[in-house]
């Protein structure tokens, strides 16, 4: 087929609203490439670069020829919306089907068969629904003109953590006619990821490379390693800064933590993660109208988000590799002749990246227990029997689950919500895979913290580290920012640490299945359930969680302080009704820590303490109980209430560690059976964890 420049130029200039603009490097051969047919076709460049202009010019000029729809896979369809709202001004009919816009799926599905779709926009996870497949793709692969596949490095061993689903691609590209024509775009492939893609797409795929320097950028690294001295860093840099941008935090407990400090602080800013839900689009909105200062973001807000005049991207936390970082710190500075990169380090760094190292794959142990499991259950299990079956957390059974369905041949299938063994046995390649890849991350995660220690050189070291030429490295003309702390805000960031309220939300349904030695499952009624509570700290954190931590394995006591900290919490927080009586949590391990405690709280309160609840027998710490529903298990039948008329009106529930609030529901539960008023749970500290 014959490629027309002149309609390529006038559709890159009607999609971009730019009367003047001219293709950049490499983007014209690439869709010159494409449309003529010759090959298979990998583009590496970095983000902002335009490769979503590739491929919808592409469709259009073979759409217009009178060729069939192109097929696009994409893991980030809920960030493309400025592309395909580029695409549609160029004529591109292009729908999405994604966990996002399930509503739309039939009418998507129908365009599709009608041919009135130019490029249908998948997730990969799409590939794994044996429907889909059959009757929607397989109608589409006869008559298809193009194969994208968009963020192909996730095609890699590198892309294993992000989205899995990808492996499905490496099958799929291996029985694809050799005349259709497929292009792979990635912002990020070094040599490894390059040497695997050859591998899936075939030694005959031609590259396009573009330069990884970003001269806009100026980087640096301040090592902060206190929660309070990032936090004051970063109010006195966003009160002073122009222009608008990202921080990026490692989980989500951290991205609530720094917008709420930096809200206190009086700045706008709003935080986007994995639990935003719904109001992803609304938010990446106000950021791209500088409606906010910046959105304080965990990965969720990562590669396909497109706002070229970013003024700066800031780092909480140091991410687990340097692919992650240059992604990330690559937002920024686009359109813009100087932008800031400030990458902090803290203590906590390598501890939640070496988390997300070890829970990428399955232990042994636990492969043997899910397959043990299944292979006594005829018909299989759902997710709910599986998680009452093994002491496996549900996010590493539901991670077990997907990656072996994944290998050829799969040892399990999904039949319906059942999982079942297949006649395949996992073979050793998976355990090969899993070694590889973790010692590839602890790496990558010592590549991260050399780069922290630099002094400068900071664009080099990364340019390197992803097989680049250090030669198109270059810096702006603009002054670092500075590594002075405000003493005014260290103390007042310390103070924010110390007075956090952390809402405990009352369990409002029993584990499916129900407790047995209860006899009880469903609903909690109203009545039977705790009142929303509140919690002094997170376990073992800045603030008082240290101290918690302290009191409960160094000290054996928690301190006076910590006494008069949970008095300030009542007051702020003043339960209504107001609580007439305080009770515990009862331990076996340590008899007298909560009890000593909760009576020292009720003398300051002037109210009356009496240890009503009773441990029935020594069960395993909950801390060790990996899932919600074993850890629910744990606690059936563990406790009961005294003989004896229980003290009149609402009470305060002390406990100190609160993970999966199973304890003080069942506890709140009994008390509200034996007649008990109100149960206000109040603990010292609430488990760590955020996830992305």
């Amino acid at each position: 087929m014959n490629y027309d420049a002149k309609r390529a130029l006038e559709l890159l200039r009607i999609g971009s609203g730019i009367p003047g603009a001219e293709f950049r490097d490499g983007q014209e051969e690439a869709i010159r490439r494409v449309v003529e047919g010759r090959g298979r076709l990998l583009v590496v460049q970095k983000t902002g670069w335009g490769k979503s202009f590739v491929y919808f010019i592409a469709t259009r000029l073979l759409r217009e020829a009178g060729l069939g729809p192109a097929l696009l896979i994409s893991p980030l369809l809920s960030l493309m919306r400025n592309q395909i709202d580029a695409a549609e001004r160029m004529g591109v009919r292009a729908v999405t089907i994604n966990s996002d816009n399930r509503d739309d799926w039939e009418a998507v599905e129908r365009l599709t068969r009608q041919d009135k779709v130019d490029i249908l926009l998948i997730s990969p996870e799409r590939l794994g629904n044996e429907r889909f497949s059959s009757e929607v793709l397989g109608e589409l692969s006869g008559r298809a003109s193009m194969l994208v596949i968009d963020e192909a490095h996730c095609i890699s061993d590198w892309g294993h953590d992000f989205r899995p689903d990808y492996r499905r691609l490496e099958r799929m590209i291996g029985l694809l006619p050799s005349s259709l024509r497929v292009l792979a775009t990635t912002a990020t492939a070094n040599d490894r990821v390059m040497a695997d893609l050859t591998g899936v797409l075939g030694p005959d795929m031609a590259s396009l490379r573009g330069d990884l320097g970003r001269p806009s950028l100026l980087l640096q690294t301040i090592e902060l390693p206190g929660q309070a001295e990032r936090l004051a860093w970063l109010a006195g840099q966003l009160a002073t800064i122009e222009g608008h941008g990202i921080i990026y935090t490692l989980t989500v407990r951290d991205a609530q933590l720094v917008t709420a400090w930096l809200r206190s602080r009086g700045l706008n800013v709003q935080a986007y993660t994995g639990n935003s839900g719904d109001r992803r689009p609304e938010l990446e909105l106000a950021l791209l109208r500088n409606e906010v200062k910046a959105l304080v973001a965990t990965m969720a807000l990562g590669m396909g988000f497109d706002k070229p005049d970013l003024a700066f991207v800031m780092h909480y936390q140091a991410p687990g590799s340097v692919v992650a970082y240059y992604q990330q710190v690559g937002r920024a500075g686009r359109a813009l002749a100087a932008a800031h990169g400030a990458l902090l380090g803290g203590d906590e760094d390598t501890e939640i990246t070496s988390f997300f190292i070890e829970s990428a794959f399955p232990s042994r142990q636990e492969v043997r227990l899910v397959l043990g499991v299944l292979e006594d259950a005829v018909g299989g299990l759902t997710i709910h029997e599986l998680l009452r079956a093994v002491n496996i957390s549900q996010g590493r059974v539901t991670k077990t689950l997907k990656l072996l369905s994944l290998e050829s041949p799969a040892p399990i299938v999904k039949e319906g919500s059942k999982w079942q063994l297949t006649a395949a046995e996992l073979g050793a390649s998976f355990w090969e895979r899993a070694e590889r890849l973790t010692a590839l991350r602890r790496t990558e995660q010592q590549q991260m913290q050399d780069y922290l220690q630099l002094d400068s050189g900071h664009m080099e070291f990364l340019i390197r580290a992803l097989d680049g030429d250090v030669g198109e490295a270059g810096q702006p003309d603009l002054a670092p920012l500075s590594r002075e702390l405000d003493p005014g805000l260290l103390q007042d960031a310390l103070d924010f640490l110390h007075r956090r309220k952390l809402p405990i939300q009352p369990r409002k349904k029993w584990p499916a299945g129900g407790l047995p030695a209860m006899d009880v499952s469903g609903r909690i009624e109203p009545e039977q359930r705790a009142e929303p509570g509140m919690a002094l700290s997170i376990w073992g954190d800045a603030g008082w969680g240290q101290d918690v931590s302290n009191g409960k394995y160094s000290d054996g006591r928690f301190s006076n302080e910590l006494v008069a900290a949970c008095q300030e919490v009542l007051e702020e927080w003043a339960p209504e009704p107001r609580p007439a009586w305080v009770t515990c949590i009862p331990s076996r391990r340590h008899p007298e820590l909560v009890p000593e405690f909760a009576r020292r709280l009720a003398d300051n309160l002037g109210l009356p303490f009496r240890a009503v609840l009773i441990r029935t027998d020594d069960r395993p710490e909950q801390k060790t109980m990996q899932n919600s529903v074993q850890q629910a298990l744990n606690v059936d039948g563990s406790m009961e209430v005294s003989e004896g008329r229980l003290p009149d009106g609402p009470l305060l529930l002390i406990d100190d560690m609160l993970d999966s609030r199973w304890t003080l529901t069942v506890a709140a539960y009994l008390l509200r059976m034996r007649g008990a008023g109100p149960v206000f749970p109040l603990a010292l500290a609430l488990a760590g964890g955020g996830g992305q």
